[in-house]
């Protein structure tokens, strides 16, 4: 086995050493115009691709499951770049001893989130590797979906004057695996917020909003998905934190675990910029679905130093860094 560094849980955890993994030893090799980009799915003229693998830990948790996670994941990231999911591919690599009836709950629960998405899993394949050799079961989805002309939000779009919008509460499908993993009870439920987005974004679409950039903020959370933003259009975001939304059992909990909100993964929110004019426009469209009731503006871009900061009530500010290791592992 040769010597030197070798891959840690850090480096899939969607923060700096990620973005290293990806610009030291993927891009040299794989890198092209498209893949540079590094966008939530590839555009490819008039069609968005993308591909994903789940690996969540435990396998099904208050809220949704790998099977609902594997579909969801797929269809948001089409989404997040303006696309209307259509068809998605599923692989699965499955461990010699898994119960048939577990596999029958996790397909069935992929089938009725592809029905609320409305896309086909159209391809497939299905690999036993011995006990052992993996944890129960892990899904690979691909997913296309096709691009107006008139709406393909870029982080490269967003400009000093936008406010930033969120769908809905923070860090809830992180700290529902936690909660499973830890056994933590708290008065209230803890459960994952993993949902397709393709009706809130649908919505936007339809309204011909001028909708700058889109972000879904999974592994690294709100943090590392505004600081992404902020580097790719060369701004500086402020967040207002009495205006961020949480729910209450959530943030009772991510003050038990000692987790920072901001940096927790979501399954089923994501961040909108636009012009400040269209604001309470969009912010009505969002509040009109069930997914979207809790949105709210929590931040605006500015011009200067790029980065991004969080101001608290007393007018106090802390810059936001990438997180550089694995806060909580096989989150999705």
């Amino acid at each position: 086995m040769p010597d030197g560094p070798r891959i840690l849980l850090g480096h899939g955890a969607g923060g700096r050493l990620s973005h290293q993994l990806v610009k030291e030893h993927f891009l040299p090799h794989l890198g092209n115009a498209t893949l540079d980009a590094m966008l939530d799915s590839a555009v490819l003229g008039d069609l968005a691709f993308t591909t994903d693998a789940y690996v969540v830990s435990p396998r099904f948790f208050p809220g949704g499951d790998l099977g609902r996670l594997a579909i969801c994941g797929t269809v948001n990231d089409l989404c997040m770049v303006g696309a209307k999911p259509q068809y998605l591919s599923a692989a699965f690599i499955v461990e010699e001893g898994l119960a048939l009836d577990e596999l029958d709950q996790l397909v069935r629960s992929m089938a009725k989130a592809a029905e609320e998405a409305r896309v086909s899993v159209v391809a497939g394949d299905t690999k036993v590797v011995p006990h052992g050799a993996c944890d129960g079961a892990f899904i690979t989805t691909a997913g296309v979906g096709a691009i107006e002309a008139g709406f393909r939000p870029r982080p490269q779009k967003v400009v000093a004057g936008d406010v930033v919008i969120v769908s809905g509460t923070l860090a809830d499908h992180g700290v529902a695996i936690m909660a499973v993993r830890e056994n933590i009870r708290l008065r209230g439920d803890l459960v994952s917020d993993v949902a397709p987005l393709s009706a809130l974004v649908g919505a936007l679409r339809e309204a011909k909003l001028e909708v700058h950039a889109m972000r879904d903020p999974t592994r690294g959370g709100v943090a590392q998905a505004l600081l992404e933003i902020a580097a790719a259009a060369r701004v500086r975001i402020i967040l207002d934190e009495a205006t961020i939304p949480m729910a209450p059992p959530t943030r009772a909990a991510c003050e038990l675990l000692g987790l920072d909100p901001l940096y927790v993964a979501n399954e089923g929110k994501f961040l909108l910029f636009l012009p400040p004019e269209q604001a309470q426009r969009a912010l009505g469209l969002l509040h009109s679905h069930p997914l979207g009731r809790q949105a709210a503006i929590i931040g605006q871009v500015q011009a200067g130093e790029v980065g991004c900061e969080l101001q608290n009530e007393l007018g106090g500010r802390r810059a936001l860094r990438p997180a550089s290791g694995e806060l909580l592992p096989r989150i999705c």
